[in-house]
């Protein structure tokens, strides 16, 4: 084959990337907290913005019901464009059409870009994965990442209660109470609050309630969400197997303890001395704050960032919390007389410049986020109408792809919006996550399975094993599909692997070891 030199022609389309679209694109997730302390970042940065101190103007229609045209410019969505293979898009292009979107929205400008990155690179920053190559943006204030401190962040007490929740409890309407419980939890990982009160405002039972709390109470650290020191005692007396009739009665009397009166404590328990000594010694190695072992954040107070109230004509009056939305202005009339007098090829013309391009990007991107959090807002408001009318008894299975094809955005978008956002409604203030359910297909195509109570299966089959049955993942696939579950081999695995379960043949060494061990003490 000789080598030779020729000019080729080819067409190709490709996604221009700026560092200000990146940036636009991360502001979705950001919290109410996050995104002030972005802007007033920016704010010291940039002389041309300033704070707008007046009321924030009207977030645009408000009404849950009416559904919107397709071709709307007020969202990340849209066509999926022309393609010339006439093919159907994939999720990446998909993806792709979304930043697209964005970009023609926010106006920005596209002769300084990352022409090199392919759909598949631009897909996934769009999507939260791992960018590939090296030239992945840096954080939100432009500074470098700092992986160590993302590797070795604290997780919240929150955080670590909600990870159990999603593996113990199954059932839709009790994560919903479960979850909501959890966002009640204070510092020290007490429950301060009137059960019934709770019942009544999410429209539940209150042995409803009390069930799942119940379950919650069997979490990680023991003794968290106790609803007083008492019970917060006796659930830790629980886990150890120490709990009798005679510490109960210890504990409905801890004001003497506290008094130091051990006699009356002696006469009312009719015990000696040193088993009070002994209980003492064992009350005082239990945690009374379970929650103080976790470093994460402390607890703050949520404010909403959408307010839903009932309409007089039955629907639901959606708005944005004004409160939560930073104001910020462009100064032009200052832009204007600075650089009057400024020679047009100077550096100080050209920062100039650059203050007056960045400041318009942020208030743009502003409002648009705004529009995004309430168009998705109004869908979630529209789909669960429902759970804000009768309860959480009539809570419907939701998912990401539901949302995004209704007001036609990407999943990845709609995500980005529920994250970190709260929905003050009748029935309690709510993070938007928590509307949504995952789900498993069914045999015969029938009622989809949620994944969370698919996994909760796998554990409870797990935990009913007998050391001379243990079951393999294929043995467990096959009493799925027999329940009427459609799940692979591989998730079975992925599943046991994430809820940190051994293999089969780990666990029948396991429980042999303990079989042997359990024979030669008796």
């Amino acid at each position: 084959m000789a080598i030779t030199t020729k000019l080729e022609l080819r067409q190709s389309q490709q996604l221009v990337m700026t560092p200000q679209l990146q940036q636009a694109i991360k502001l979705l997730q950001l919290s109410n907290l996050e995104l002030n302390e972005f802007v007033d970042a920016e704010l010291e940065r940039n002389p041309l913005l300033e704070r707008d101190d007046e009321q924030y103007p009207a977030s645009g229609p408000t009404e849950s019901a009416p559904e919107k045209e397709s071709g709307a410019e007020d969202d990340f969505g849209g066509d999926d464009g022309d393609y010339s293979n006439g093919d159907e898009p994939s999720a990446a292009q998909d993806m792709v059409a979304d930043a697209t979107k964005l970009a023609s929205d926010l106006d920005v400008d596209r002769d300084v870009a990352f022409a090199e990155e392919s759909p598949q690179d631009i897909a996934a920053l769009l999507a939260g994965s791992t960018w590939s190559g090296a030239r992945q943006s840096g954080s939100l204030d432009s500074e470098e990442t700092d992986l160590e401190s993302i590797l070795t962040s604290d997780v919240s007490l929150r955080e670590h209660l909600s990870n159990q929740l999603q593996l113990a409890v199954s059932d839709p309407v009790e994560r919903m109470i479960g979850g909501y419980l959890i966002d009640l939890v204070d510092d020290a990982g007490y429950l301060r609050a009137d059960l019934d009160e709770l019942a009544d405002r999410l429209g539940a039972a209150p042995a409803q309630v009390r069930a799942v709390l119940a379950k919650l109470q069997t979490f990680d650290p023991p003794g968290v969400m106790a609803t007083s020191l008492k019970e917060c005692l006796a659930l830790q007396l629980k886990e150890r197997g120490r709990y009798d009739p005679m510490i109960a009665k210890f504990l409905d009397h801890l004001e003497l303890l506290a008094a130091h009166d051990l006699r009356q404590l002696k006469r009312i328990l009719g015990t000696d001395m040193e088993d009070i000594t002994d209980m003492i010694a064992e009350i005082r190695s239990l945690n009374p704050k379970p929650g103080n072992a976790f470093d994460g954040p402390p607890v703050q107070t949520v404010i909403p960032d959408v307010l839903v109230r009932p309409a007089n004509d039955g629907s639901w009056h959606v708005e944005l919390n004004s409160e939560t939305l930073p104001r910020v202005l462009v100064n032009r009339a200052y832009y204007t007389r600075v650089s009057r007098n400024m020679p047009a090829q100077s550096r100080d013309k050209e920062f100039l410049v650059d203050c007056l391009n960045t400041a318009n990007w942020l208030v743009k991107s502003l409002d648009q986020r705004a529009r995004t959090i309430l168009r998705v807002a109004e869908e979630i408001v529209r789909q669960q109408d429902a759970f804000l009318v009768h309860g959480v008894q009539h809570l419907r299975p939701l998912n990401l792809k539901t949302v995004a094809d209704a007001i036609k955005m990407h999943e990845s978008t709609v995500s980005r919006v529920t994250s970190s956002k709260y929905m003050a409604t009748n029935r309690g203030i709510f993070e938007m996550k928590y509307f949504f359910n995952s789900a498993i297909a069914s045999v015969d195509n029938g009622v989809a399975h949620s994944s969370v109570s698919v996994r909760h299966r796998i554990k409870l089959l797990i935990d009913a094993e007998a050391a001379s049955a243990v079951l393999s993942d294929d043995q467990i696939v096959d009493i799925l599909q027999r329940e009427g579950i459609d799940i692979a081999r591989r998730t079975v695995a992925k599943y046991r692997e994430a809820m940190g379960i051994a293999s089969s043949v780990q666990r029948r060494r396991e429980k042999r070891a303990h079989a042997q061990t359990a024979r030669v003490a008796g």
